[in-house]
């Protein structure tokens, strides 16, 4: 797989360990040879938008914001912004030829933000919460708290007020150190929007063992799991994995499983397959792929 693929699908942020899993040690070095991927500090690697915004937040005497702020902090995200995103001191004037190839943001800043150049860890979760999509929001704010840059103490304590406050409340409230990834994160959101009540990591009894599945709505005893078929390979994994969903099923629990392409690039699948388990019939769904 390519390294910059492999990067997208790991959230934008990860180690080398991790990327190797994916690719190989010459598609790795060749990226950052082209400057397709940057090596960051504690042996991380990231996207090239990391050196761009921070230039574009130098040349417009702001702050890096929103998905560039998180990527900045290390935490993982759905997609990568298309552009950098920037915040500048509200009232402040920037021509519009300035702004070409930025998305730029007008909102108060700190002095310790003007200063650093990047918006606090707690206000990036918080205006990400308000201006992105119900899914991104909550990758970003789930990666937050699993790095440990923000507590859960700090959301919900956080004041929230304004334009898009119930969106930034949601968002706090469901978030979770628990999710792994935002593969995971995106898919628990499409599980809450259409009213599944799913926990990560819920524990599930299996009578010899407990397993704790990915999502767990443990009224409509439904399993739904992110799979990866790249970490679930080797035989031993694969047949463990076989053995607990076929113990699932038979002790009355659903189960449904969806890849990373499915959920990332082919929600409208994924939704019809929730909705259906939630109760909610979406037609006769997307067409499904015949495979020979």
């Amino acid at each position: 797989m390519d390294a910059v693929e492999a990067l997208e699908r790991l959230g934008g942020i990860a180690s080398r360990h991790d990327l190797l899993q994916l690719t190989t040690s010459r598609h790795l070095r060749a990226a950052v040879d082209a400057g397709r991927i940057v090596r960051r500090r504690h042996g991380r690697y990231g996207p090239a938008h990391g050196s761009e915004a921070e230039a574009a937040a130098d040349r417009l005497s702001g702050a890096l914001a929103l998905r560039s702020a998180a990527l900045h902090h290390g935490w993982e995200l759905k997609q990568t912004p298309p552009k950098p995103e920037i915040a500048v001191a509200r009232g402040r004037r920037v021509v519009a030829s300035r702004r070409t190839g930025v998305r730029v943001l007008w909102v108060p800043l700190s002095e310790l933000e003007r200063t650093r150049g990047v918006t606090a860890p707690l206000r990036t979760v918080v205006d990400c919460a308000r201006l992105l999509p119900f899914d991104e929001a909550l990758a970003i704010a789930d990666s937050a708290l699993r790095s440990g840059t923000v507590t859960r103490g700090q959301l919900q304590t956080a004041t929230v007020r304004g334009t898009g406050a119930g969106k930034v409340r949601r968002v706090l409230a469901h978030a979770s150190p628990r999710a792994a990834n935002p593969f995971e994160s995106v898919l628990r959101a499409a599980c809450l929007e259409v009213g599944l009540d799913v926990r990560p990591q819920h524990p599930v009894d299996l009578g010899r063992w407990t397993c704790h599945p990915d999502l767990v709505d443990v009224g409509r005893r439904l399993v739904v799991e992110a799979d990866s078929h790249t970490f679930h390979t080797e035989p031993v994994v694969f047949a463990a994995d076989c053995e607990r969903y076929n113990r699932l099923v038979l002790l009355g629990w659903t189960v449904l499983r969806f890849t990373w392409e499915q959920v990332m690039r082919e929600p409208a699948y994924v939704a019809w397959a929730l909705r259906s388990v939630a109760g909610m019939p979406d037609g006769d769904g997307p067409r499904l792929r015949r495979v020979a």
